[in-house]
């Protein structure tokens, strides 16, 4: 998700043709599942049936869930949880009283919640479980549902949960509800009972607190009964044409390998299409009362979306399905699968900006899907990096270094006495404004951090092969640094160790200069490669490259390599080829190095 993007460019208007639902496209994804090139990787498998019923008056809904789960773990499971998100906006819920407890709350939540009445609080409540036929006992804990199982699952088995539930949407505060602000009638995302994640690590039923989430690959089927005048968009494939009855039609959705599914719903949407080349079908939802600039804008935002996912499918990867939608709703913008959520009365470059961003995610949160409740830093972070540089592509904003906003942010992070390890659980920062710069900021600097480290060409190769090799497999943040040593063929754990796990900072400076001899010094503990611009007395200047020991190498470069220096030496002094005039660490500004003012002598 993102929070601002400011960018105002003119963009010529292109014609798209307006219909009433996603276009059927086919079922599945180029890329399967559980392909693995690690045979002891294992990954757990669902399939979903729902049937839902959506009462549009009273913004409630009956629904079934028929879910068959495959555990592929060696280990047998005597219990299973479902989160239940909608019961986050309840009063004295986990989110509610963190909103109100936290120093800087969302301003999106602050009290709301709290203030909500039976009629405008969210709920999911379960009326019937059984596994194989058995009724379970289960019970409701917060936005968690623990359930005991009537036979335990043994690996490689296959079992069938059927539910029966109802719901109630809330008050759009956060993410999802009805009515936001700018009156689109549903945005419904995390919605259903939906099963939690179980991995190597063990269970990852986190309560809903305000953050990410994470999520079990699988099929969908999606059969949603609704007012036959609202138009609906989202996760998935249409299936036919919808049935329709007295004031009511079924649409029948079919969403193949995610790990989740949203829709949206207004009876006011303007539906455009906008077909990728050689790639998917785009298409955009909007409600036909906003501002002729508005309007306008999103007419502007289509042609813009089409070069945002070539970019993406040609710097990280191919996109593999065969439908996007940017849907107006929510209350910022925030990522789906096969869609994004956004709000729509925006400028046009903050438009643009944020369905990049969003967009983004369908690769790092959606394909890759990293456990974003303890490594949010992978998916905002790494979205940031490559949106930034979509947006300097497309919208030609010609910026030396894309990232230098999120350079300035982690700055002022990492000097503000605020900061956590990035090993921080997402929901346990003690700010929301320094869980925001690490996960967004000091993320999005990681990476560009590493094109410095690594060169930015075995980057560019680092993002391909690390999407390629982990591509629908929950990678963690080892994986990231390992495709980059196989890229680059350096050691990088102490990159990913320093920066990452601790809050260690990078500070380097030039010491002394003494005729044809110069003595730099590092401050910080974080250890680092160094890029020197060395300036003669007579005038020229020379590019000087000193490699990080602890590398075992060093990047691709034209500079003059002089010798390592290894970390725990405080200094490091190397001889010119003639007498020195001044010195310039890292001149490209590339490193976070926290004091500019003692690099340059």
């Amino acid at each position: 998700m993102k929070k601002i993007f400011l960018v105002a460019l003119g963009i010529t208007l292109v014609s798209c043709g307006s219909t009433n639902s996603v276009s059927s496209t086919p079922e599945t994804p180029t890329t399967p599942v559980n392909t693995v090139s690690n045979s002891t990787y294992w990954q757990q498998h669902v399939d979903y049936n729902m049937n839902i019923d959506m009462d549009v008056n009273k913004y409630q809904y009956q629904g079934t869930q028929n879910l068959v789960y495959t555990n592929n773990s060696p280990d047998v499971l005597t219990r299973v949880y479902y989160h239940l998100f909608f019961n986050a906006f309840q009063p004295g819920s986990e989110m509610d009283v963190r909103s109100r407890t936290i120093p800087d709350p969302d301003r999106r939540v602050g009290d709301r919640i709290s203030k909500l009445s039976p009629d405008e609080i969210g709920y999911i409540k379960v009326s019937s479980l059984k596994q194989n036929g058995t009724a379970l006992n289960y019970e409701t804990v917060g936005t968690v549902l623990e359930v005991d199982l009537a036979k335990p699952i043994q690996p490689g088995e296959k079992v069938t949960f059927d539910m029966v539930f109802n719901a109630q949407v809330p008050v759009q505060i956060r993410r999802s509800g009805r009515n936001n602000k700018e009156g689109v009638a549903l945005s419904m995302t995390q919605w259903y009972p939906k099963l939690a994640e179980y991995d190597f690590e063990g269970w990852h039923a986190d309560p809903y607190i305000g953050r990410e989430f994470h999520g079990v690959w699988g099929n969908f089927n999606v059969n949603l009964t609704i007012d036959k005048d609202y138009v609906v968009g989202g996760t998935g494939y249409l299936q036919g044409n919808p049935e329709i009855k007295g004031n009511k039609k079924t649409l029948r959705f079919k969403a193949p390998n995610v790990h989740d599914f949203t829709w949206a719903a207004d009876p006011d949407y303007i539906h455009d299409t906008m077909q990728v080349p050689n790639g998917p079908l785009l298409n955009f939802y909007y409600k036909k009362d906003l501002p002729a600039e508005n309007l306008q804008s999103w007419k502007d935002l289509q042609p813009k979306t089409v070069e945002l996912m070539q970019y993406f499918s040609e710097n990280v990867g191919a996109y593999p399905y065969d439908q996007y939608s940017v849907i107006q709703g929510g209350d910022g913008g925030m990522e789906y699968a096969m869609s994004t959520l956004i709000t729509g009365k925006r400028s046009f470059g903050s438009l643009v900006g944020v369905t990049a961003h969003e967009l983004a995610h369908s690769w790092f949160q959606f394909l890759l899907a990293s456990n974003e409740s303890k490594h949010e830093w992978m998916d905002e972070g790494f979205t940031s990096y490559i949106s930034d540089h979509a947006m300097n592509a497309i919208m030609k904003t010609n910026k030396e270094n894309p990232a230098s906003g999120a350079y300035r942010s982690y700055l002022g992070l990492a000097l503000s006495g605020k900061e956590q390890p990035q090993t921080t659980h997402a929901d346990r920062y003690n700010y929301n404004a320094a869980y925001g710069a690490s996960a967004y900021s000091k993320g999005e600097v990681f990476m560009a951090q590493l094109g410095y480290v690594i060169g930015e060409e075995n980057l560019k190769k680092t993002i391909k092969k690390y999407f390629n090799d982990f591509v629908f497999k929950h990678p963690r943040p080892i994986d990231i640094i390992r495709s980059a040593e196989k890229i680059s063929g350096l050691e990088l754990d102490w990159y990913l160790m320093d920066w990452t796990q601790t809050t260690n900072t990078i500070d380097y400076a030039v010491k002394t200069i003494e005729g044809n001899k110069v003595t730099l010094e590092r401050i910080g503990l974080m250890p680092m490669p160094l890029d020197v611009t060395v300036t003669y007395t007579d005038g020229t200047t020379e590019a000087i490259y000193i490699p990080l020991q602890m590398m075992r190498g060093e990047k691709p470069t034209t500079a003059t390599i002089k010798a390592d220096w290894a970390w725990a030496y405080p200094t490091y002094t190397f001889e010119a080829s003639k007498e020195v005039s001044s010195v310039q660490i890292d001149p490209k500004e590339m490193m976070a190095d926290i004091n500019k003012e003692n690099n340059k002598k």
